[in-house]
């Protein structure tokens, strides 16, 4: 088998790729290692700034969206039982984000690809990257009990921190940073309307609290638990009697309570992989790049990184210049750098680390109520919570 792009991974990084280069006339095949049913049904990011919003429009994928999407013009930010909502529209000159769950986003890029895009092949696991630094690289596959090979101009991993692409890079031409934070997040999913119409984020001495949603009818909610923490341990009571805690305000907002679908815990990271290409093989999403979701960056870097690839490779069929494609791991760590700067500020402003101090306790306070009274840092939440400049 061959194509011009191959593209390991069929989350919403690899498809939206597929279909960019679709649209721009380059062919491809997607390679996921499971089954149409688990990629569309697996829980992940649910926040898509305004440039995710206007490129899924862009590429066709965005009828749907539009329609049972939930447009969000501003956050609540909730410490010391105060309440103080930040406008995105007044802070940023008009730019919004989008309540829009991952799975959706998929479903939508999946029917896209089947009707009208290159192959699409589930149950077809990545064995390894070959050849990456060649003109010829190719992608070594199981699919229907047998290997196989695929052959391309170019490979791009979107695979995921534990997929095969981002071990084809030489340890030795590698950078790793990270950090790992000494708490996880506690998630529910409810069947029972929002206690509130925007995202609620709740700095508490007792930890930290989100309130966010699926749908008008669904609620996902989090807690800051533990590091190793079993969800299992918490009672659906336990859940809803420290939500309401940690959501407490000084007038009469109410928490409303329903039954629990979904528990589940998530361990919160930072983590970095440089460079973002190595030859022809290219990385984009969680293959080089983890945000704790405090910021909401995740998904929406990984469709930054699949942008610039795509328009990379057009201006390269465009003008024969592979300029923009030599500086796509440069061009992509700013933005990466960035969101990691704003998603660590989030993360360390609203959770409370288990040794924490009453000095460092009060400079959490002293950092929240600046957002409050002064425009210049209130404006920055917005612009970064709402997203970077895809180039």
């Amino acid at each position: 088998m061959r194509t011009t792009v191959g593209i390991i991974g069929a989350g919403p990084a690899g498809l939206l790729l597929a279909r960019l280069l679709h649209n721009a006339g380059i062919d491809s095949v997607v390679l996921e290692s499971r089954d149409r049913a688990y990629v569309e049904h697996r829980q992940r990011a649910g926040i898509l700034e305004q440039g995710t919003v206007d490129v899924l429009r862009a590429a066709g994928a965005g009828e749907r969206m539009d329609r049972e999407g939930l447009r969000h013009d501003g956050i609540e930010l909730r410490f010391a039982k105060r309440r103080h909502r930040v406008d995105f529209p007044g802070l940023t000159g008009g730019r919004s984000v989008m309540v829009y769950a991952q799975t959706e986003v998929c479903k939508d890029l999946i029917a896209l690809q089947l009707k009208e895009g290159g192959p699409l092949l589930f149950e077809a696991e990545a064995l390894a990257v070959e050849g990456a630094d060649s003109e010829s690289p190719r992608v070594r596959f199981r699919h229907d009990g047998r290997e196989d090979v695929l052959e391309c101009d170019y490979v791009v991993g979107c695979d995921g921190f534990w997929g095969v692409a981002r071990k084809a890079i030489p340890e030795e031409l590698t950078q790793v940073f990270e950090r790992t934070y000494p708490f996880s997040w506690l998630g529910i999913l409810a069947d029972v309307p929002p206690s509130h119409d925007e995202l609620v984020y709740a700095h508490h001495d007792r930890g930290f609290a989100l309130l966010s949603m699926r749908s008008p009818q669904v609620s996902r909610l989090y807690l800051q638990v533990p590091e190793g923490t079993d969800a299992g341990e918490w009672t659906d009571e336990a859940i809803w009697d420290e939500l309401e805690r940690r959501f407490e305000t000084a007038d009469d907002w109410k928490l409303e309570r329903g039954p629990i679908t979904q528990k589940s815990v998530t361990p919160m990271r930072s983590y970095v992989h440089e460079p973002m290409r190595h030859g022809r093989l290219f990385l984009a999403g969680d293959a080089s790049h983890i945000v704790p979701p405090t910021g909401a960056k995740g998904l929406n870097l990984a469709v930054g990184d699949v942008v610039t690839f795509a328009r990379a490779l057009a201006h390269l069929a465009e003008t024969g210049s592979a300029e923009r494609l030599d500086a796509y791991s440069e061009t992509c760590l700013r933005r990466v750098w960035q969101a990691e700067r704003f998603s660590y500020a989030m993360t360390t402003l609203l959770h409370r680390t288990p040794d924490a101090t009453p000095f460092e306790d009060r400079i959490q306070l002293a950092r929240l109520d600046r957002i409050t009274v002064a425009r210049s840092a209130e404006q920055d939440l917005a612009e970064c919570y709402t997203g970077f400049p895809l180039e």
